[in-house]
């Protein structure tokens, strides 16, 4: 999967996160998770990109959920012709799959869109869910200008240009 261009069609309604921003993601994940040994939720999926990713590094079983079916359907194409395994694709809002999914994964990646107003529920929401596994992350990418307001407080905001990422940890 290194190094191949993936080039999703321009009528996909996503905004890819920066390879600078996504560089840097990795970088940090890097110092702390092994990536052969993880399960990953990737919400709000859109091109696959960070679910590709994880799958390039070794991730034996990541999820991307996604509710837009050109998004889903590009994601399943893009795993065909990369013949790429270990990921499964599921078309449902994200917002209900943490709501009703019952397994736990070492990172939640969220990637909603900039303007929902319903980003700041997520937090709340995967912890009264417990859908992290022990020491496990939400990652969660907003505008740098956004705070996310929820009761549960980030261990660490990143930013990087338009784009931050908080993190939050599972002490369960």
């Amino acid at each position: 999967m290194r190094g191949r261009v993936i080039v999703p069609p321009d009528n996909l309604p996503v905004r890819p996160t920066t390879d600078f921003a996504k560089t840097a993601l990795f970088n940090i994940l890097n110092n702390h998770f092994d990536f052969e040994s993880i399960d990953v939720l990737d919400l709000f999926a859109g091109t696959g990109a960070i679910s590709y990713e994880f799958i390039s590094r070794g991730s034996p079983s990541v999820t991307a959920v996604d509710e837009n079916i050109q998004c889903v359907n590009f994601i399943k194409k893009t795993l065909t012709d990369f013949r790429m395994t270990g990921l499964q694709v599921i078309r449902t809002d994200a917002f209900d799959y943490i709501r009703n999914g019952t397994k736990q994964y070492d990172i939640i990646f969220a990637d909603p869109p900039f303007s929902l107003e319903e980003t700041n529920l997520l937090p709340d929401l995967v912890f009264e869910k417990n859908n992290l596994k022990k020491d496990g992350w939400l990652i969660i990418e907003h505008q740098t200008k956004r705070i996310l307001q929820s009761n549960v407080q980030p261990f660490q905001v990143r930013k990087y240009s338009n784009c931050s990422y908080s993190f939050y940890k599972s002490q369960a």
